[in-house]
């Protein structure tokens, strides 16, 4: 089943099938038993309004979201433009626990690049530490 926008353009550009327009619904089934009980069941029917219901909600969010960028004249929509948009539409609750998980995600990939960085030089030759530290100090890092 396909969808198109804006229509009924008969331009190919337009038509948006159906599985780039819903997240995959296995995943969103995985989502849906996790918080139910082991011994609980879900009928298709519920995992695809699930499917539908989820997606569209992703969608609003990051409509607004990519609106406020284009306003703001930016191509790049991040994490605290969803943040925003999620307050701005009145999803408070949601826009809260996501901001701090943000920063947690924030710091930890910092602490991540960190150690890769730190590997990374450990792992060098001699020769290439030596240069590492040229290259540092012509930018005016001091040991």
């Amino acid at each position: 089943m396909e969808d198109s926008i804006g229509g009924s353009s008969s331009n190919d550009n337009n038509i948006i099938k159906e599985q780039d327009r819903l997240l995959p619904i296995a995943n969103v089934g995985r989502l849906m038993k996790q918080i139910l009980p082991q011994n609980a069941k879900i009928s298709k029917e519920a995992k695809e309004t699930m499917q539908e219901c989820v997606s569209e909600f992703i969608s609003f969010v990051t409509s607004e979201a990519s609106e406020k960028c284009r306003k703001e004249r930016r191509k790049t929509v991040n994490g605290d433009d969803i943040c925003w948009a999620l307050a701005t539409l009145g999803f408070d609750d949601y826009a809260e626990p996501m901001r701090r998980y943000l920063h947690r995600y924030r710091e930890v990939e910092v602490d991540h690049n960190n150690k890769v960085n730190l590997q990374e030089r450990e792992n060098n030759s001699p020769e290439e530490k030596d240069d590492e530290v040229f290259q540092l100090s012509n930018r005016g890092v001091r040991f």
